[in-house]
């Protein structure tokens, strides 16, 4: 019997992880109680989780557009609140 690959989490179970990730992060920072060091650690691994829930969010505005109108997703219009949107 052939075992399957591990599946890749999708990516809105990615966001909710990054975002946790990211809310504990911030947490333990405003506390004040970490070195220069290990907040510029924290900061990065900050942003980095930051940009993985953004290109989460951005490839679930994609789907939503491709499911709204599969054969010209360019002519959807972007939702509001959005930096391309008028918000």
């Amino acid at each position: 019997m052939v075992k399957k690959p591990a599946a890749e989490p999708s990516a809105v179970a990615d966001f909710e992880t990054s975002l946790d990730q990211l809310e504990q992060l911030v947490e333990k920072m405003e506390h004040g109680e970490m070195s220069l060091e290990e907040s510029l650690a924290a900061y990065e691994r900050g942003v980095g989780l930051y940009r993985r829930c953004q290109q989460a969010l951005e490839q679930a505005e994609l789907r939503v557009r491709l499911l709204t109108d599969p054969d010209a997703p360019d002519r959807s219009e972007p939702f509001p609140g959005t930096v391309d949107g008028d918000g």
